[in-house]
């Protein structure tokens, strides 16, 4: 199957948490990195997601909100990529902007033209990848 998803990570599963709804899952994505998802208990059932199984981390591109490293911020959104801007790329409206993690993974982010400009964001510059861990969807290998 192919997938419009840009953001793709492959990693190891450990449950932290199991609820009756929901299920807090974190993926460890190499180079010191992890990304938390929660998903239903249904389908971390279904998937057969437990400790230790290699599954694949999904986030759009439009999901993922930047922040420059520099920011003295605490947030509620528990994902939280550092890396290196090496790739900003201006449409009309909004800009791509990618983000070299320190395991080799990239992380892309979609967002306007104005907050590249205010965030002063261009190749090289330390930069953060933000996202819910509502906006991470789990899958598993056939």
């Amino acid at each position: 199957m192919q997938i419009s998803t840009r953001n793709q990570f492959k990693g190891r599963a450990t449950v932290l948490r199991i609820g009756q709804i929901n299920a807090d899952v974190s993926v460890d994505i190499g180079g010191g990195d992890q990304i938390n998802a929660l998903i239903t208990t249904k389908s971390l059932e279904n998937l057969g997601i437990r400790d230790g199984v290699e599954v694949f981390a999904l986030v759009k591109a439009s999901s993922v909100m930047v922040m420059s490293g520099s920011t003295p911020l605490k947030l509620s959104a528990r994902n939280q990529l550092r890396g290196r801007v090496i790739r900003c790329k201006r449409g009309a409206v909004n800009g791509e902007v990618a983000i070299q993690l320190p395991g080799g993974g990239t992380v892309t982010a979609i967002i306007t033209n104005e907050s590249i400009d205010g965030l002063e964001l261009k190749e090289g510059v330390e930069a953060i990848a933000v996202f819910k861990s509502t906006s991470v969807i789990l899958g598993v290998g056939l």
